[in-house]
C-alpha cells in the first residue's frame, strides 16, 4: 500500500493572480478553475498516470479569508533551466516577486524571494547548460 504526492495546496486571497504568477514562473498551465480555486500543472493528471509512477504535483490555489502572518513552514525551491540565477531573479522580480530577508545566512548561495502574496520561495543554482570554448591549435 502506498500514496502519491499529487497536489500542493496554497491558501491565498487571490487564486487567479497567484496561479498566473506561478504559471509564468514554472511554465505551467491552468488545469482547472472554479469559484475560489485554481489548479495549475505541467501535465494533465490522470488516475492511470498517477498510479503508474510519481509525477510532478499540481499546485492548487484556494481562496481563504485570513492573510499570511508568519514565515512559511513549507516553501518551494526553483532552479532556472535556461538562464543564470541572477537573470532568473530579475525575471521573477518583473513578474511581481520580491526578495526577502527570512533570516538566511549571508553566505548562502540561493536567493530567498516571496510571491505576490508574500509566500517565501528560494531560487537555487542554475541548471542551464554551460558552454566551454575549445581552444584551437
Amino acid at each position: 500500500m502506498t500514496s502519491r504526492f499529487t497536489e500542493l495546496v496554497i491558501d491565498c486571497h487571490d487564486p487567479q493572480r497567484l496561479a498566473a504568477f506561478w504559471c509564468a514562473v514554472l511554465d505551467f498551465t491552468v488545469l482547472d478553475r472554479s469559484e475560489g480555486k485554481v489548479e495549475i500543472g505541467s501535465w494533465e493528471p490522470t488516475v492511470e498516470a498517477v498510479r503508474a509512477g510519481q509525477m510532478t504535483p499540481t499546485l492548487v490555489f484556494v481562496q481563504v479569508p485570513e492573510g499570511k502572518v508568519v514565515k512559511n513552514r513549507l516553501h518551494l525551491d526553483v532552479s532556472p533551466i535556461d538562464a543564470s540565477t541572477d537573470d532568473e531573479v530579475a525575471r521573477l522580480l518583473s513578474l511581481g516577486a520580491a526578495t526577502v530577508d527570512a533570516g538566511q545566512d549571508p553566505a548562502r548561495n540561493w536567493t530567498v524571494m516571496a510571491d505576490p502574496e508574500g509566500n517565501e520561495f528560494d531560487v537555487l543554482r542554475t541548471l542551464a547548460p554551460t558552454t566551454h570554448a575549445t581552444p584551437t591549435a
